[in-house]
């Protein structure tokens, strides 16, 4: 993973920029370039009633002043040596702003202030973060606090494939961990969560009666496949934790327990329909933890 240029979504309507904080200090790490985004609207100003070169002014010069805000908010980041670029552009769908940009950039990751949302906004497809974790094609790095929550990270790992991902994803959220823990001075740990079937599932007496040797099967095979993975890229083993439970229990209760400031997750999608559950296990666990999580995308092929 390269950390050359990052690129910060800036929420004009909260006065903390978390995501700016945090880019911030990857930035002084490794030497990377920030793009800051600021996408502006106001429905006012969208009125069919008033004359559209007038309309236009107004939106110019909410832009022009909201840049002139921006850069004169971090020119002391400026001042300190950091190379940035700022950006303010008018958008009625922000999301679609902020991917477009994506697309034209390519950054090495998105950074975006996570903010409380409603299950009726996440529902409705309202709400700008969700709307990133289905669809931005670069990592995404969603920032819950300001203040960082410790200094590990923890890679989400399924080596099984349960969720319908492809192989190759486990693979490049460890070498993703791994690139981070050299560039930013973390420990990174990984972290795979299994549970079996449960009992109360089996109907079938006959079936019922077989249930503990299906549980010690299903285990022996995650132990397997998920020490074929460690072995794979060297990692020490008291980095590999192995849990029994579904992971939306499991992976916010390690990230309490062992002090992780940043959780590593990936996330597919499968066609359009299946777009609505993309990211589903990250929306659940994203609802729990009280840290960062970075959202890894698989890698296009060609």
């Amino acid at each position: 993973m390269k950390l050359q240029r990052l690129m910060v979504v800036i929420d004009a309507e909260h006065q903390q920029q978390p995501a700016l904080q945090r880019a911030v200090e990857v930035a002084r790490e490794t030497g990377a370039a920030l793009h800051l985004l600021q996408v502006e609207y106001h429905p006012s100003l969208e009125s069919g009633l008033l004359d559209s070169r007038l309309l236009d002014r107004a939106r110019e010069t909410i832009v022009r002043q909201s840049c002139e805000a921006l850069r004169t908010s971090v020119a002391h980041l400026s001042a300190e040596g950091l190379q940035i670029e700022v950006d303010v552009r008018w958008g009625k769908r922000r999301h679609e702003e902020i991917l477009s940009r994506v697309a034209v950039l390519q950054p090495d990751i998105l950074f975006k202030s996570t903010h409380p949302s409603s299950a009726l906004r996440r529902l409705l497809f309202s709400d700008t973060s969700w709307q990133l974790i289905r669809r931005c094609p670069v990592p995404l790095w969603l920032v819950h606090d300001a203040e960082s929550r410790g200094k590990r990270l923890c890679a989400a790992l399924d080596p099984l494939h349960s969720a319908d991902k492809p192989a190759a994803l486990d693979h490049q959220l460890i070498r993703t961990s791994q690139a981070l823990q050299a560039a930013l001075g973390v420990q990174a740990e990984y972290l795979h969560a299994q549970a079996p079937l449960p009992r109360s599932l089996l109907f079938d007496a006959e079936v019922a009666q077989e249930y503990e040797d299906y549980v010690t099967q299903c285990s022996r095979e995650h132990r397997q496949a998920f020490d074929k993975l460690i072995a794979q890229h060297a990692i020490d083993r008291a980095q590999a934790h192995l849990q029994e439970g579904f992971a939306e229990e499991v992976i916010p209760r390690f990230v309490r327990e062992h002090n992780i400031g940043l959780l590593v997750m990936g996330a597919i999608a499968r066609g359009h329909l299946d777009s609505l559950l993309i990211g589903h296990t990250a929306e659940r666990v994203l609802e729990r933890v009280e840290c960062d999580l970075l959202v890894i995308k698989p890698e296009r092929k060609g």
